[in-house]
């Protein structure tokens, strides 16, 4: 499944543009669980940084997740949704934690307007229908709630898609913006080049409608 209509970098997504060299179930690639951190130190703390600036707090929902939230303070409730269990049966701070491949199916499970914020670590280039995925991201946000997404240039070039590899890192930024637009569920996104004294770390985040 994948989206093919919505602008992303001033015209439509093109046609391969959510293709990945790896094609196979993502279950199996991320089958193994890797209990490491994807961006360095100073780029985990830039991340942490941000995040407590757009206001993360309450009931939140950390997407595609692992065995680390990339939070300063743990939230009143979160819920870490990853496509692999051991991993986040080792993340601490979660409270609930579901194993679910978005690629394989964008809706979440839970019901309507169900967190205060919802968070995106390193891992939005992944998704292959990402207008989806945000407008069901909307859709689980409480009136006014927030979505945020953080990334670096760091990645695993197989899974990610075509388009995302094919820009530098003010594409990536791009390309996220777009997706916030394509959905019709938010408000303008904001873009972010946050201050890292190591790997380069981008946000962009956006309100809902």
């Amino acid at each position: 499944m994948s989206d093919t209509a919505g602008p992303a970098i001033g015209s439509t997504f093109p046609p391969g543009f959510f293709d990945r060299s790896d094609e196979r179930d993502d279950a199996e690639f991320y089958g193994p669980p890797r209990l490491v951190q994807h961006i360095d130190d100073a780029a985990v703390a830039a991340v942490s940084a941000w995040y407590d600036e757009v206001g993360v707090d309450g009931d939140v929902l950390d997407l595609m997740s692992s065995w680390v939230s990339h939070l300063s303070t743990p939230p009143r409730h979160l819920t870490v949704l990853g496509m692999n269990a051991a991993e986040l049966g080792s993340n601490t701070w979660a409270h609930e934690r579901v194993v679910h491949d978005l690629n394989a199916d964008p809706r979440l499970p839970f019901p309507d307007a169900s967190f205060d914020t919802v968070v995106c670590t390193v891992s939005v280039d992944y998704l292959t229908s990402p207008v989806a995925v945000f407008r069901d991201v909307a859709r689980v946000l409480r009136s006014g709630g927030r979505f945020a997404l953080a990334f670096s240039n760091r990645c695993f070039p197989t899974k990610a898609v075509r388009g995302w590899l094919a820009t530098d890192d003010a594409g990536h930024q791009r390309i996220v913006a777009a997706y916030f637009r394509a959905s019709g569920a938010f408000a303008e996104p904001v873009v972010e080049t946050r201050p890292s004294a190591g790997d380069p770390v981008f946000g962009v985040s956006a309100t809902r409608r």
